[in-house]
């Protein structure tokens, strides 16, 4: 070695470089990038809010040039948890208007409905969300006089756990102008009361027919939305979350948000089709803003409804409405089309699709067009809930991501029964059998519509079990993962699925300080520690956003 350069390495050598923070006394843990299990007892942050070295029980910890020094007292500390599936704005409305999920019969809904009414009487609308009346025991869905009989001077307009269905009372129906002439439109249904009048309930695309008059938030109820979606989400251990079906307005909260640096958890968006994508992103995905908090990925599309209201495209008639197939809301033709478009500005393109016939549709179009769009495209199809046995192994050839929420399949067991009957069931939430073609399983909640706790997410896909044990065994047991999956699909999976698997994810020197500290350690408790876990802090870049009282 030269005199010269031998002086420069010397010099490096003597003067070390601190960072400025040191997480230390913690039962660390988290994924390498081969999935493999990593354990450490310390984390050293730079001062970029950068994971610089994880350190094990025997490695010297830094004693001078700290700027900040945490004793985490021996608890567990994990990676912050992704949400692979979301919809933010929809948290934080929901937050902030009725809400009827924990309604168990229709008398309840009906007196929750009558008691927030009296509560704001200067609404001149009642919104909410969270009603199911697959849990009320009706055999119905339910009807406008059902609110009429309690709010019958004001228009209501309730949507349904899965966002898929509208629940309308008279006036909310005379102020859109809805009578028994209108016809149901493309990839909609209005549900009809036997004498030919309109029930009160509106399917998937029916909805507008009543949303399209319902007054919009304005821009600060907006804000205070996004807010209390963070929050919540914050509080359940959620550092990041794709917001699936982001409109121009939902971007611009964003980016105020941002601006005025109260942007916590980060948020990998997918526009709401092809026209907002264009609108906000123009000629391809956004760079990631504010210190890797936002950016604007891809596209999602829909290509059927759900499952509860009937509305998954299915291949053969429901078991319990031999009728009934579904709802397709594209053509071939159609959804290859706007696939094209998001792909020709290499916009990821993430496809909504719950029945068979509608998986069928969507591989279909992805293998037709994988050859023309080559290089790291990650075509996702969301949730992937009933897929043709046959079309399991198609996940894999194309390395496709079936982003899947597991607390789907303890939510819908009964329902999916009823609406399968037991010949189908065999690929109803197929996560073990998709893993294993090679596709990629990333894990979400599907907020709001399921609970963003990503806990009970992670036991019920190790267990294919309920809160209360249901059905003992596991249904379909065949389909659980194992422990460290399952962290996965929350982690560096989901991280994978939306192009962020390169800084967030996992705990490593370059990617973001983003951690949790919790009182069960995931991969040791039992399911039901799992599912009980409690966040006591969250933190992201470094930094604290969240600390339990």
């Amino acid at each position: 070695m030269k005199p010269a350069l031998f002086l420069a390495a010397a010099f490096l050598a003597a003067a070390p470089a601190f960072a400025d923070s040191l997480i230390d006394n913690v039962n660390g843990l988290t994924l390498d990038k081969s999935g493999k299990v990593e354990r450490f007892t310390g984390m050293v942050i730079d001062k970029d809010g950068k994971v610089a070295k994880l350190l094990q029980r025997g490695d010297k910890r830094p004693d001078r040039g700290l700027d900040f020094r945490y004793d985490g007292k021996g608890r567990v500390l994990m990676p912050g948890l992704i949400d692979a599936h979301g919809h933010v704005m929809e948290l934080g409305f929901k937050a902030m208007s009725l809400d009827l999920t924990a309604a168990r019969s229709l008398d309840e809904a009906k007196a929750m409905i009558a008691a927030y009414a009296k509560a704001n009487p200067d609404r001149p609308w009642i919104v909410g969300a969270g009603w199911n009346q697959e849990q009320w025991g009706l055999g119905r869905f339910p009807t406008a006089a059902d609110i009429d009989a309690v709010v019958p001077d004001r228009p209501v307009w309730l949507f349904r756990v899965d966002g898929h269905a509208g629940w309308a009372n008279s006036a909310a129906m005379k102020a859109a102008g809805v009578t028994a002439a209108t016809v149901s439109p493309a990839g909609g249904r209005i549900e009809k009361a036997a004498n030919g009048q309109p029930g009160g309930v509106f399917v998937d695309a029916a909805q507008e027919l009543i949303g399209k008059v319902v007054p919009a938030a304005q821009p600060r109820e907006r804000d205070i939305a996004l807010s209390k979606a963070q929050a919540i989400l914050l509080g359940f251990g959620v550092t990041a979350i794709a917001d699936m079906g982001t409109s121009v307005e939902d971007w611009n909260v964003y980016r105020r948000a941002g601006d005025a640096d109260v942007l916590k958890v980060r948020i990998i968006s997918y526009a709401h089709g092809t026209e907002p994508a264009l609108a906000v992103a123009g000629a391809g995905p956004t760079p990631w803003l504010y210190d890797d908090r936002l950016r604007m990925v891809g596209v999602k599309l829909y290509a059927d409804g759900a499952l509860g209201s009937r509305g998954a495209w299915l291949k053969a008639p429901y078991a319990d409405a031999p009728k009934e197939t579904g709802l397709g809301f594209m053509t071939d033709a159609k959804l290859r089309n706007l696939m094209v478009r998001a792909s020709m500005d290499k916009f990821q393109v993430a496809v909504h699709a719950i029945g068979d016939r509608a998986n069928d549709q969507v591989l279909s179009a992805i293998e037709e067009l994988a050859p023309s769009y080559k290089g790291d495209r990650r075509w996702r199809i969301e949730h992937a809930q009933i897929v043709d046995p046959a079309d399991i192994a198609r996940f894999g050839k194309g390395g496709i991501i079936a982003s899947m929420q597991p607390t789907h399949q303890t939510s819908d067991r009964l329902m999916a029964e009823a609406r399968l009957g037991p010949a189908r069931l065999t690929g109803a939430y197929a996560w073990e059998s998709i893993r294993r073609t090679g596709a990629h399983l990333a894990f979400g909640s599907d907020v709001p519509v399921e609970s963003p706790n990503p806990f009970p997410g992670m036991a019920a896909a190790i267990t294919r079990e309920d809160a209360q044990g249901q059905p003992f065994g596991g249904w379909q047991p065949q389909e659980r993962v194992s422990r460290e999956v399952a962290l996965a699909g929350f982690t560096t999976e989901a991280a994978y699925a939306g192009f962020a698997d390169d800084r967030i994810g996992r705990l490593e020197p370059g990617y973001r300080a983003d951690f949790v500290i919790v009182d069960t350690d995931p991969l040791e408790s039992t399911p039901a520690q799992l599912r009980a876990t409690k966040v006591l802090e969250t933190w992201i870049g470094g930094q604290r956003a969240y600390a339990a009282k």
